[in-house]
């Protein structure tokens, strides 16, 4: 178990949360939330002890072990990969190499015979005797391939350092487990089953994720940091965000009686929980939402971006057609390969692929910003495109040195300042802040940004490349329910499993080799055996 005991941090005059006194217990896994900027890293390094707080304490139950997912991708640059998933559990790898050393010492005494003869009888006791198969097996269920066990970290890529590290802190079965942003880098695939393994794992979980399918798959509570405390609630992120939109809706319904809007709640737990019952979520692993109050559920103080596409014109016939399109890495590499099909009315097409600066090369081809590729595509003359790449960088250029008003005026046909500015507020930038230098924003304030800019273009085919990077809850929120909304047609990539599930109607992969194409769901696209033999046929 692990508790806090009035915990207060602030910066200055800055107070993020204080006097917070929490209950983490086994079994149960906690996600954490709150707005940008409100703590939530901050507040894992507390409780991992990394940084202190300015009051209070963190304590953990004696003879508990606590893994931290790591952060730092250059830690562990001179040790084999599997060595570096062992250092997971530092005890047992001091213990390793210790004996090691002593087997390795032609001069070893007998006194340090008997020691590690100690040792291995410790080493044993904490099954050390198969770290190393158990080790192999957390990188081969996380995607790293069996022929980079050995290699040296220094000689993965990002994405599979990443994947490596992620092995580290699960490896050995922590008693407390610390998880910032998991998912970052992984595949759908590799965050199903990380999603699988947290949703069955016996200890306790507490963790920080943008992915609000991954909160919904894993938590038993949603940890909430907000108006400067920080407070635990039954259920997932689901019940959590959507009890907390009823109650501010009854809350500005003033006319409502206290009876009326208990009963509405009541209903909404029953309702929910029924949902949960039958789904893969943790709650009904844990059947938590038994154990709701109704006076535990309160509004947020977060407020969410005003999200909405509105087409000019609504699109023809003929929308898209691809043929025969296929592209190479610099390195002569393919990206991808006989991409062929026709875009129909009504499509939100989800591109999937292993290799994320293939699918970016296929959205920079489309929007005419790459020309070396092969094959053709065109655009019916009904079309018009609002694009988002993956790199906004260039729409931000310090030389133009433009405040808010000016930098989204350039893409407005209102060029009335009011107007501009009222489009801003919808955004989330106010007051003073639409007087803020656009090459000096945040990476969430820029996508904001950019998405500012589609909207006000009014296309009637939008192309986004991860749009939910940088992004918080409740921008991504926002965002997944503005382009559910939209009318007209959709091409998008991303890593947020709920806003392919929620919006896609179309899914198609690239490969090297060809693509997948398929009217299946999210869910369903993953699951399919079919599928997955059509993605052998590709590769073979």
């Amino acid at each position: 178990m692990l508790t806090t005991s009035d915990i207060t941090l602030q910066y200055g005059k800055r107070v993020l949360f204080q006097d917070v006194s929490i209950k983490f217990t086994t079994g149960n896994c906690y996600g954490v939330i709150g707005a940008n900027g409100a703590g939530k890293s901050t507040f894992l390094k507390i409780l991992s002890g990394q940084i202190d707080a300015n009051r209070g304490s963190v304590n953990l139950e004696p003879n508990k072990r606590m893994a931290v997912l790591s952060q730092d991708h250059y830690a562990f640059e001179e040790h084999p990969v599997i060595e570096a998933v062992i250092m997971g559990h530092r005890k047992m790898y001091d213990i390793m190499k210790e004996k090691d050393a002593i087997y390795m010492d032609p001069e070893a005494s007998e006194s340090d015979g008997m020691r590690a003869a100690d040792l291995e009888n410790e080493f044993g006791e904490m099954g050390g005797w198969n770290a190393e198969s158990d080790a192999a097996e957390l990188l081969s269920n996380l995607g790293v391939d069996e022929s980079l066990h050995y290699m040296f970290m220094k000689d993965l890529t990002g994405q599979q350092k990443v994947k490596v590290l992620l092995a580290q802190a699960l490896f050995g079965d922590p008693d407390i487990l610390l998880l910032d942003e998991p998912t970052n880098d992984l595949d759908a695939a590799t965050a199903t089953w990380l999603a699988d393994f947290l949703a069955d794992f016996k200890n306790t979980v507490i963790v920080v994720s943008h992915d609000r399918y991954f909160l919904d798959m894993v938590c038993t509570h949603i940890v909430d940091i907000d108006f400067q405390r920080i407070q635990i609630f039954t259920g997932n992120y689901t019940f959590w965000y959507e009890s907390s939109q009823l109650m501010s809706q009854q809350m500005a319904n003033k006319n409502k009686k206290i009876e009326q809007k208990r009963k509405e709640m009541l209903e909404f737990i029953q309702r929910f929980s029924a949902n949960a019952s039958k789904s893969r979520q943790a709650t009904s692993r844990k059947k938590a939402l038994d154990k709701l109050n109704v006076e535990e559920i309160k509004p947020s103080s977060r407020k969410y971006p005003f999200i909405h596409f509105k087409p000019e014109r609504e699109v023809g016939d003929q929308i898209l057609h691809v043929e025969g399109l296929s592209a190479n890495h610099e390195n002569g590499e393919k990206c991808f390969s006989n991409v062929t099909f026709t875009m129909n009315q009504g499509d939100k097409i989800a591109i999937l692929g292993k290799d994320s600066s293939a699918i970016t090369r296929f959205f920079e081809i489309l929007n005419g910003t790459s020309v070396l590729f092969d094959g053709s595509f065109e655009f019916g003359k009904t079309i018009t495109v609002g694009y988002m790449p993956n790199e906004n960088s260039d729409y931000f250029s310090e030389a133009d040195n433009l405040d808010l008003i000016s930098w989204l005026r350039q893409y407005s046909a209102n060029k009335d300042e009011q107007f501009v500015r009222g489009f801003l507020g919808r955004m989330l930038f106010s007051g003073e802040e639409v007087y803020k230098k656009s090459n000096v924003l945040s990476g969430g304030e820029k996508q904001r940004c950019m998405l500012s800019k589609i909207m006000l273009e009014h296309p009637n085919f939008i192309m986004l490349d991860e749009p939910t990077n940088h992004l918080d809850l409740e921008s991504i929120t926002a965002l997944n329910n503005g382009l559910k909304d939209f009318t007209g047609s959709l091409i998008f990539n991303t890593h947020d499993h709920k806003l392919i599930q929620t919006v896609a109607n179309r899914i198609i992969e690239l490969t090297p080799n060809g693509i997948i194409d398929s009217l299946l769901s999210f869910d369903e696209y993953l699951k399919s055996d079919k599928i997955e033999a059509k993605k052998i046929e590709l590769t073979t």
